[in-house]
């Protein structure tokens, strides 16, 4: 896609960096229409956000990125760039702390199931020798293997938590820091309305 005869502003894209490259006609398709935020403040567009985080979740964790955006009409304010580059790094900043607070809460989330969890186990632990003084051997048997399986059970919840569901939430929140600083470049395109960018973000 990259076309290195095209009119181009922004920032340098380093040759080392993953290239994500979107073509759009108007740059405001690249933000939520119905997102009543100032424009630099605006979310992407949902199909905007998920193909660049899926284009950046392809590459390696070690990978720095830019974005190379295509753009279908010529050049419109100077400063366009750089509003862009700004709406978008205050977008994943702003995804990057949502993700940390998901990450917050589900740790409170397990310190509290996991204070549960081990008094259950201690209570069933205990039910489970108590059961011995009052039925016989094989009764009691069952019964504390029963209580004692219900213990363990309810640890399956904050286990799930510390071993499973943490790393792929910090994985977003790291990615989206990635992303939050990955320089942007707009390309222009050399025909067409010298006044398109009067109905285009950041204008419209």
């Amino acid at each position: 896609m990259s076309n290195t005869s095209l009119p181009s502003a922004g920032d340098p894209l380093p040759g080392n960096c993953e290239l994500i490259e979107v073509r759009v006609s108007e740059l405001k398709q690249l933000f939520n229409a119905i997102d009543p935020s100032p424009f630099r403040e605006r979310d992407l567009d949902p199909n905007a956000e998920e193909f660049i985080v899926d284009w950046a979740k392809e590459a390696s964790p070690s990978a720095t990125f830019g974005l190379a955006v295509y753009l279908d009409r010529p050049a419109g304010l100077p400063n366009e760039p750089v509003e862009l580059r700004e709406a978008i790094h205050e977008f994943f900043r702003h995804r990057a702390q949502l993700s940390r607070h998901r990450l917050r809460e589900l740790f409170r989330r397990g310190r509290t199931s996991l204070v549960i969890g081990l008094c259950a186990l201690g209570v069933s632990s205990a039910a489970g020798n108590v059961v011995g003084e009052f039925f016989s051997n094989h009764i009691a048997g069952v019964l504390s293997e029963g209580l004692l399986i219900g213990g363990w059970v309810a640890m399956w919840r904050p286990m799930e938590i510390f071993l499973y569901d943490w790393w792929p939430i910090r994985g977003e929140a790291m990615l989206a820091d990635r992303l939050s600083v990955m320089p942007v470049r707009i390309s222009y395109k050399q025909d067409g309305s010298a006044d398109a960018w009067r109905w285009d973000w950041p204008v419209a």
